[in-house]
């Protein structure tokens, strides 16, 4: 009898856990509370290890065709603009890990989810039914929709995000900490800028308890900035998208050289602006029982948010969701043991993950001695620094045991 995953979430985890679960050859039923499919935000980055997923999944034309592949990743001083270090993507990033490094804008990667699921006879999506409640019965898992329906199903995945109700009633822990760094986020067209402020790279300006990040989006027509600096959030700021007082960024960035404030003024003069996100996360995920347990299991932010500083968000999530199907396709296994699979072998590595963007953030805000030692490093080894073998090699399988 065809097993039946329900699904909490229609964002990038969710929408790539319910194409991971047809594929695994289980029916999906996926409940959004929002009342059309949508995706704010703005730039992603996928790493190899990433793209080899959505090529598995046969979305490498769709990859194609609203993606940017950057040619390099630059390093430069926020202070002086010197570039400090450099990595080559391109070819030689398909030539090392046999996958491109893309960067994507976010509705793109998600309307390319949506629309690969929309394909899928299997694959049944539901709008305006936010999940209340849910509950394990003698091997079924029952959720109560908005208005009292319930609906039964073999698993329950909580893709639901960085405030996952899944999560909150599954493990029952604290909220989400705040990690005490604002994201000002704005996305350009590049045919309106200046051609020294355009650009087909990745480049990180790093500077004293600040950092920006500028990467083309869309077959280069885009182009994404992020701006991250210390500080608090205000305390009216109930949600997580608002819009941003350019002015105390660029206050911020005061002693950034000429070339880095002429990109951020950039931003102010054109519509939309900068908008706010202030960062959260949790501690690095302690073991398999924060991912699954019984017959439900965690996704993506739910079960492992991070801070942004090895780009990998997404790509985590996506990760989980390969690894799921793996688990789902099992079919010797009950189902319990088959996500308690998926949680040994996804845990560490996501933790890791955790632990290094964390780490990252400290090297990439760095002042006086260790921000001087960090740039000298840069220079002498360059791209050995930049380059990340283990994880845009690994497999996302810690090859754990039941």
């Amino acid at each position: 009898m065809q097993k039946q995953i329900l699904i909490a979430g229609g964002g990038i985890g969710g929408l790539a856990g319910a194409l991971a679960a047809e594929r695994a050859g289980w029916e999906v039923r996926l409940f959004e509370r929002a009342v059309e499919f949508s995706e704010v935000g703005a730039g992603v980055q996928l790493g190899p290890n990433v793209v080899r997923r959505l090529q598995a999944w046969g979305l490498h034309r769709e990859l194609q065709e609203v993606a940017a592949f950057p040619g390099m990743l630059q390093v430069r001083s926020a202070l002086s603009g010197e570039e400090l270090a450099r990595l080559s993507l391109g070819a030689s990033a398909i030539a090392r890990y046999g996958a491109a490094y893309v960067t994507i804008h976010r509705a793109d990667l998600h309307a390319l989810l949506l629309n690969a699921a929309r394909d899928l006879p299997l694959v049944h999506l539901n709008l305006n039914a936010p999940v209340e409640h849910h509950q394990e019965s003698e091997g079924v898992v029952t959720i109560r929709l908005k208005g009292g329906a319930l609906v039964e199903g073999d698993a329950l995945l909580g893709a639901d995000g960085l405030r996952s109700g899944t999560r909150a009633r599954l493990l029952g822990d604290a909220a989400t900490r705040t990690s005490g760094h604002l994201a000002y986020r704005a996305v350009l067209t590049q045919k309106d800028l200046p051609e020294k402020l355009r650009t087909q790279h990745v480049t990180a300006w790093l500077g004293p308890k600040l950092h920006v990040v500028q990467y083309p989006l869309r077959r280069g027509e885009l182009m994404n900035v992020v701006a991250i600096r210390h500080g608090e959030p205000p305390a009216d700021l109930e949600s997580w998208d608002h819009r941003a007082n350019a002015a105390d960024l660029e206050a911020a960035l005061a002693h950034t050289c000429s070339a880095l404030q002429d990109l951020v003024r950039s931003v102010a003069q054109r519509d939309g602006g900068w908008r706010l996100w202030p960062l959260s996360d949790r501690p690095p995920v302690s073991g398999p029982g924060e991912m699954a347990r019984g017959l439900v299991a965690l996704l993506g932010d739910a079960a492992h948010p991070m801070r942004p500083y090895l780009a990998q968000g997404a790509g985590m999530a996506i990760e989980d969701a390969a690894e799921l199907q793996r688990a789902l396709s099992m079919h010797d296994l009950d189902v319990d043991l088959r996500l308690r699979r998926y949680a040994l072998n996804r845990w560490q590595r996501n933790a890791r993950v955790q632990e290094r963007s964390r780490r990252n953030g400290s090297i990439f805000h760095a002042t006086g001695l260790v921000r001087w030692g960090r740039d000298l490093s840069l220079r002498l080894l360059g791209e050995r620094l930049l380059d990340v073998p283990w994880l845009y090699r690994g497999d996302g399988s810690n090859a754990s045991q039941l």
